[in-house]
């Protein structure tokens, strides 16, 4: 008797599948609440998720299940994430070899240049979404240029609720569509493609939606009174002060997005990234290799697999001109492995299928399947005050449900990504919102209005899923 079949002959109840689900996320909300999210150190939400799979295990075992069974569907789950996971650590390499040739200060030093008083709020946008694109971290951008935009703004006499606003929807936008960030590669792991086929069918929504958001903020600016001086050139003479900064550092990330849209694998894709990188670091950035604390060759090695920061006399440039490399993916990784774990234990006893079924009973349509969807999303996001966790757990109880209605995984990855990731920041009590409201200043009740593009992509993969724009089914090979 094969592994599905065994679900189908002895499966939990209702009762014994919501059990883990219920611990699970009992000690998440103690976690947040009364642990300030260090329960078990710094690996908490692993290790929630870990004992949440143990009891799923005993369950598993008190109906009979056999351990063979069980361990089959936890390696079948985490072989099935190696590839991301590969991507990941790629990607790691990628931000640690891109800073220390000079392509993320490039980007900055750039895209701060676009600012001006007339159209202060949508350049903030743009620039909030390069720096976050060019980072991966949607974090990094709002306690760097973030604080610095807000800073301008003041000065200018504009709200720090609606530049809180322009900065956080730039930043959320580049958070997802960016090949760095941890988000972006975590959904489609979820659902079960890979990350450029999931970044190119999230432009599908994501592009209007930043469209919008930047024609609200420039009717915003056109209504609003600005004075002062947006006194950007410390920044830029600091930045040219230690890089060697130059537009033929964007060959590299041009290249990459020529690879991908030629369709070359991406452990190629962003490999060739970073072997371009180094060789244009030895090109242009010679002076950055040889002002470290160590041999060139030593520094490479740190840039790409572990901590490595470029000072700079600008405290806000000195955080952003820091990447963890590989290492910096660990967290991460380990969290997507405790995923996998939870999700086989769930998978195997029978509890996802029971869950999805209730939960699905009311989603006879396409539309309403993507309702659920999205409900459950924001509903952990509120529940449980993580982003990940708004996106690994939907992800694995809506997967088969997709599967079923003949929908291509990356119609579930855009919609984890569109109601999971982006309105995180928009809870109080989220992790994501905590953070961006003590970085910026700026109160979660204050910019939430203005955090435009985060509150609107979930109501854009609706409206697509409602009028059936650009539903990608699966082809039979």
């Amino acid at each position: 008797m094969n592994v599905k079949e065994k679900i189908k002959s002895n499966t939990v109840n209702l009762t014994e599948a919501l059990i883990p689900v219920f611990i699970l996320i009992s000690l998440l909300f103690y976690n947040i609440k009364y642990a300030n999210g260090s329960l078990f150190g710094n690996y908490s939400n692993q290790i929630i998720l870990l004992i949440a799979a143990g009891v799923g295990v005993i369950i598993g075992l008190k109906n009979k299940f056999k351990l063979n069974q069980i361990t089959t569907s936890i390696w079948l789950n985490i072989k099935s994430v190696l590839h991301p996971i590969s991507i990941l650590l790629l990607v790691g390499a990628l931000a640690g070899s891109w800073l220390i040739s000079g392509i993320i200060p490039a980007m900055v030093y750039y895209g701060l240049q676009i600012l001006n008083p007339n159209i202060f709020l949508p350049a903030a946008v743009v620039v909030s979404a390069i720096v976050s694109i060019a980072t991966g971290s949607s974090w990094t951008t709002t306690a760097t240029v973030g604080i610095a935009l807000i800073g301008i703004g003041t000065a200018l006499g504009i709200n720090q609720g609606i530049i809180a606003g322009a900065v956080i929807s730039g930043a959320y936008f580049g958070d997802k569509i960016s090949p760095l960030s941890d988000t972006t590669n975590l959904a489609p792991a979820m659902a079960g493609t890979d990350i450029f086929t999931h970044i190119n069918y999230m432009l599908i929504t994501t592009v209007p939606t930043f469209i919008i958001t930047l024609i609200v903020f420039f009717i915003l600016n056109y209504n609003i009174h600005i004075d002062g001086d947006t006194n950007i050139e410390r920044l830029l003479l600091t930045i040219e002060s230690v890089f060697n900064v130059t537009p033929w550092l964007f060959i590299v990330p041009l290249s990459v997005i020529l690879l991908i849209l030629f369709k070359t694998k991406p452990l190629i894709a962003l490999g060739s990234g970073i072997v371009l990188a180094l060789l244009f670091s030895f090109i242009y950035q010679n002076q950055i290799l040889n002002s470290q604390e160590s041999s060139v060759l030593k520094t490479i090695t740190q840039a790409i697999f572990s901590n490595t920061q470029i000072i700079t006399t600008n405290k806000a440039l000195n955080t952003l001109f820091s990447t963890s490399g590989m290492l910096g993916m660990l967290p991460t990784i380990f969290l997507i492995i405790c995923a996998m774990i939870f999700g086989g234990v769930m998978d195997v006893i029978g509890a996802l299928h029971k869950i999805t079924q209730i939960l699905l009973s009311v989603s006879s349509t396409i539309f309403s399947l993507f309702v659920s969807t999205v409900i459950s999303c924001l509903g952990l996001n509120i529940i449980t005050a993580d982003q990940y966790l708004a996106i690994v757990i939907p992800g694995k109880m809506f997967k088969k449900a997709f599967e079923d209605k003949n929908l291509a995984p990356e119609n579930l990855s855009r919609t984890l990504e569109d109601s999971g990731t982006v309105t995180s920041v928009l809870i109080p009590w989220n992790t994501c919102g905590a953070y961006q409201a003590s970085v910026l200043g700026v109160s979660v009740s204050e910019y939430f209005v203005y955090a435009i593009f985060n509150w609107l992509s979930p109501f854009t993969t609706l409206l697509f899923a409602a009028i059936s724009i650009k539903i990608r089914r699966i082809v039979s090979k």
